[in-house]
Order: structure tokens, then C-alpha cells, then sequence
């Protein structure tokens, strides 16, 4: 049997840096539950939303993450950074295996435009392969609310798709009802781990490859410990869910290319600019 063992942390977070918290808490997370394979924690976890100060760069603490994934034989995905590149600024998430190795950066195929302003768009999906387990994708916050990036990655292969988010909006509920619609239509688990604290409202979750929910955060501090089953992932993709619908082999079959040259582009223009909207005149 083909399995991960993964605890997605979601922390309360503040806004003046937190990666002790976060060392902390990786370190209490391998102590207790010592047969952990990964951790996984939310967007922006150790800057902080709106963190591009310099201090807060991914550069500043790439050293110190792989030798904390070293010291603890631990897959580590540590949340997300900006990461100042010459090709402008990106909100990234690396993924440094057990061994202290960069195996691979996710980069936010859409930043929260108009909000998150001066940061670049990532052109590619992430997926990577954990040997003896199964393939691994990536997407950040916000890339949730665009279902071609999970359907993306599902067909580069991944059987779980981490979900790395920072938000204490109102459309909370929303994101959530996406993470379970998300988990059926790519037939895969789907974890999704969000701040708590000053920095976001929590109620992270995790969904398997079925639509159910297999944990359900409060808005507090809680570890979210899963043990992904490959193989009930894979028997999924292949006989159906709940042995119904074949969703990606069926896009397999007939992508259905031309539906994206379809759009009409003065509808879409109409829209108008993506820009903060603006208080409207009362009558």
C-alpha cells in the first residue's frame, strides 16, 4: 500500500515574523507524532501577508529550512514567500525534502489581484514525486479559485494537491465548498491549510479523493494529521467515484481544446478593468 503521512499546522500568526513559532511547532509536530512524513503550513507563514520586506524573502531562510528538514528527516513545504527575482517578484512555496534538498519551487499561478499589487504570476503547475508515496501538486491561495490549475495538475499526476492559503475574508465559506468540489472533480485528496490569529480566520480543511471531509479545522492553533492512501486514489481514477463518474479520464479522452477559443471577447471586455472597486454613488 502507497501512503504519506502528512500534518498540515495551521497557526495563529502575527504580523511581525514568526518563523520561531514556525521551527517550533515543525519540531513539536515530528516529536509527537514521530511517524510523520511531511509538513505542510499556510501562505506566507513566516512574513506574513503583505511581507516583501527584504527580511522576509525566501533567500533569507531557504539555509535554514533545509537544515531544519535534515535535522528532522521531514518533508517540509513551509508555507509560501516572496522570492525577488530579476524577473520581478514572486509568491513562492519550495519544497526541500528529508534529505535538506531543494527538490522544487510552487510559484502563485495568480496573485490576489487587484490586492496583492507588484507581484509576478508563476507560468508553471508544480508537481513532484516523493519516492515510495506518489506525485505531489502545489497551488497557493488563491489558485484555488481557478479550476484549471487543479485540473493541471491533476493530469501531470498528482494524487494529492497541498493547498497553502492566508485569508480572513468573508468568502471563507466559499473557498471551502471549492476545497471539497476540488477533491471530487480531480478525484485526489485535497488539503488545504490557512492562518489563523492576526493573520487569517483558520477553518482549514482536508478532502478526499471521494468529496468527504476527513478534517475540519476550528480558527485556533490545530495539527491536521492525514495519511494519504495512493492506491484508494488511483482506485478511484479508475473505476469512478463511488464507481460513477470518470472525470479525468474522460478529459483524458476529449479535452475539449477548442472550449477555450470560445470566449466572447466583448462580454469580457465589458467587464471592465481588474482594479479595487470603487464606492458607488448613491441616488
Amino acid at each position: 500500500m502507497k501512503t504519506l503521512s502528512i500534518a498540515a499546522i495551521q497557526l495563529s500568526l502575527s504580523r511581525k515574523g514568526n518563523y520561531a513559532l514556525v521551527e517550533s511547532k515543525a519540531r513539536e509536530a515530528v516529536f509527537r507524532f514521530p511517524w510523520l512524513q511531511m509538513l505542510v503550513f499556510s501562505e506566507l507563514a513566516v512574513g506574513g501577508a503583505g511581507a516583501k520586506n527584504s527580511s522576509f524573502f525566501l533567500s533569507e531562510y531557504s539555509d535554514k529550512l533545509k537544515e531544519l528538514a535534515k535535522e528532522l528527516d521531514i518533508w517540509l513545504i513551509p508555507g509560501s514567500f516572496y522570492e525577488k527575482t530579476e524577473d520581478g517578484t514572486f509568491n513562492t512555496a519550495p519544497v526541500i525534502n528529508n534529505k535538506g534538498e531543494l527538490v522544487t519551487k510552487c510559484r502563485k499561478l495568480y496573485p490576489f489581484l487587484p490586492y496583492e499589487s507588484g507581484v509576478e504570476a508563476g507560468s508553471e503547475v508544480c508537481v513532484f514525486e516523493v519516492p515510495g508515496s506518489g506525485k505531489v501538486g502545489i497551488h497557493i491561495c488563491y489558485d484555488l479559485w481557478f479550476p484549471e490549475t487543479s485540473r493541471a495538475l491533476a493530469l501531470k499526476g498528482a494524487e494529492v494537491i497541498l493547498h497553502p492559503s492566508l485569508t480572513d475574508t468573508c468568502d471563507r465559506d466559499v473557498e471551502r465548498a471549492m476545497v471539497k468540489a476540488t477533491a471530487a472533480q480531480q478525484q485526489c485528496y485535497y488539503i488545504d491549510v490557512n492562518a489563523g490569529g492576526e493573520q487569517g480566520c483558520g477553518l482549514s480543511l482536508i478532502a478526499g479523493p471521494d468529496g468527504e471531509i476527513l478534517h475540519d479545522a476550528n480558527i485556533g492553533e490545530e495539527f491536521m494529521l492525514i495519511e494519504v492512501d495512493f492506491d484508494k486514489v488511483r482506485r478511484c481514477r479508475k473505476r469512478g467515484l463511488k464507481g460513477l463518474g470518470q472525470p479525468i479520464k474522460s478529459f483524458r479522452d476529449d479535452p475539449k481544446k477548442e472550449l477555450a477559443e470560445t470566449s466572447d471577447k466583448d462580454y469580457l471586455e465589458k467587464l471592465g478593468s481588474l482594479e479595487v472597486p470603487k464606492k458607488e454613488k448613491t441616488p
